[in-house]
């Protein structure tokens, strides 16, 4: 019984802190505070909306771009 009470945590706790996976996998610069965002207010429900929606919005540590080609004369 204990373990599919504990099997059954595994889905509730990645929703929970979805946030801060989001933010981890977008590399998020706001990481470390989206985190604690989602860990001390999430369970307002409001803490979890504005946590999920920073780190939808916050801009990534690299942004990577494609650097020009060099320009060839004939």
């Amino acid at each position: 019984m204990h373990l599919l009470f504990a099997l059954a945590l595994i889905p509730f706790g990645a929703f929970h802190f979805l946030p801060t996976i989001v933010a981890a996998i977008r590399n998020s610069r706001h990481l470390l505070a989206i985190f604690l965002v989602n860990l001390l207010l999430s369970w307002t429900g409001i803490g979890w909306v504005v946590a999920l929606i920073w780190a939808f919005t916050s801009e990534p540590k690299w942004v990577y771009e494609y650097a020009p080609t060099p320009y060839r004369r004939y």
